[in-house]
């Protein structure tokens, strides 16, 4: 696959945004923050405020990140940006609407890959970031497309029943396309993307199959 655009414009784009929008990268954490404390708090706003939170977050990368920042380099970031607003309006639809996105903590696998996801998004992908070199601004900070999707990921394996395979399609697609250009642009950090992807995807068709097999007892 041919990039139309070079290394250097890419982390060129990072930097402007993240200079841009200094220090709402911060608040962006804040709000991540929220989300794992009211799952853990098993709050009763717990099913709205977080996906809102999250719906907020796809919005922004969709109108703000893609098609303000990205599209001056990549045309393709205009279809990139229309299907991260829809999958900010999935969001709102599966748990708003139709509810059927229950969260909360549970001692088993998928609340602990959960978490794993979690802590790699915020704290993990940073660090492996700064290490090959990606310091900051010219970095993909948190509530970019890259860490915020594997967040998403982690956090919509804490939901308790059976999720929406619609909810996840907008997600594990951009898994691939992010994947397989960051490894074309040096951004290895983004190898947990294609894993948090593959993860989400075999715990939600198992966790389906278990529920299936439950009620056909």
């Amino acid at each position: 696959m041919n990039l139309p655009f070079t290394t250097e414009q890419f982390l060129q784009v990072f930097t402007n945004y993240n200079q841009t929008i200094w220090p709402l990268q911060i608040l962006f954490i804040l709000l991540a923050v929220i989300c794992v404390i009211l799952i853990f708090r098993n709050s009763v706003y717990t099913n709205v405020i977080v996906p809102a939170i999250l719906a907020f977050f796809w919005l922004w990368m969709g109108v703000i990140y893609h098609i303000i920042y990205f599209s001056k380099i990549n045309s393709a970031a205009y279809l990139f940006g229309g299907i991260f607003v829809l999958e900010a309006v999935l969001i709102i639809y599966f748990s708003i609407v139709r509810k059927k996105i229950e969260l909360g903590y549970n001692r088993d696998l998928f609340s602990y890959s959960g978490i794993t996801l979690i802590i790699f998004a915020i704290a993990i992908y940073p660090l492996i970031g700064f290490f090959f070199g990606h310091i900051f601004p010219a970095s993909p900070t948190f509530g970019l497309p890259c860490p915020t999707t594997i967040f998403t990921f982690g956090i919509l394996l804490f939901n308790k029943g059976k999720l929406p395979v619609g909810l996840i399609i907008i997600p594990v697609i951009w898994s691939l396309i992010g994947f397989t250009a960051a490894l074309k642009l040096g951004i290895y950090e983004d190898t947990g993307l294609m894993i948090a992807g593959m993860l989400t995807v075999f715990l939600t068709f198992y966790k389906r199959k278990n529920f299936q097999s439950m009620n056909s007892l």
